[in-house]
């Protein structure tokens, strides 16, 4: 709540009143029974405490549940319902974090929502390739963002390799690959990893990158 108000305020009164500034619009406040709008509440003096209704959504634990769910669907190839709990985790997490304000407890909760972001693509991206046919494209710009966003991460490289090939472009998939190559041997000194020199060597063959998607089944 410091971020709330200048650190000069030392009116208890004065920072309760900018606390209610900072919160309208966002939510409902209660100031010793006092009601406005809203159904938030903000309880205490000395020390504040904001009590939101029992069916509130907070952010970041959508993010994060939604990214489990759609990890979880991605593991048993549940491509429709990966689908919209990886786009659920993405719109959160894409958001910057308390974007008003600066402190080191704030920069560490943007780099957990960096890393969700991530995954949240890779799993988008699964989806999209899993469902095929329309999502096609969709998996492709996926791989695309999560290479501008880790450009180093060879997740997205064999994520767009994948996508490429998946539309008919197995040219464009080997131009990506080859791309990849440089970019590791110029920053990092190193080859591609096991994993996504297979998928090129799977390329040269013409041999399929992906298993055929199997429906999902569901326990009644």
């Amino acid at each position: 709540m410091s971020l709330s108000w200048p650190l000069g305020c030392r009116n208890v009164t004065n920072v309760r009143d900018m606390v209610r500034i900072q919160l309208c619009g966002r939510f409902a406040v209660v100031i010793d029974g006092e009601s406005t709008e809203s159904p938030a509440e903000i309880r205490g003096r000395r020390t504040l405490q904001l009590i939101l209704p029992a069916d509130s959504a907070v952010d970041l634990e959508t993010a994060t549940t939604s990214l489990h769910s759609a990890e979880s669907a991605v593991a048993l190839r549940d491509w429709r319902r990966a689908w919209p709990a990886a786009l659920a985790a993405q719109y959160v997490s894409r958001r910057r974090f308390l974007a008003e304000f600066e402190a080191p407890w704030i920069d560490e909760w943007r780099r957990q929502l960096d890393v969700i972001y991530e995954r949240a693509l890779a799993c988008y991206g699964e989806a999209c390739l899993g469902i095929g046919g329309t999502e096609l494209p969709a998996a492709e710009r996926a791989a695309r963002h999560l290479l501008a966003h880790a450009p180093l991460a060879e997740t997205g490289h064999r994520l767009l390799m994948r996508a490429l090939a998946a539309r008919g472009d197995a040219a464009a998939a080997l131009a990506a690959y080859d791309q990849l190559r440089q970019l590791l041997r110029e920053e990092l000194g190193v080859s591609p990893c096991p994993a996504t020199q297979a998928l090129h060597v799977r390329l040269l063959r013409g041999q399929p990158l992906d298993e055929p998607t199997r429906p999902a089944t569901h326990a009644r």
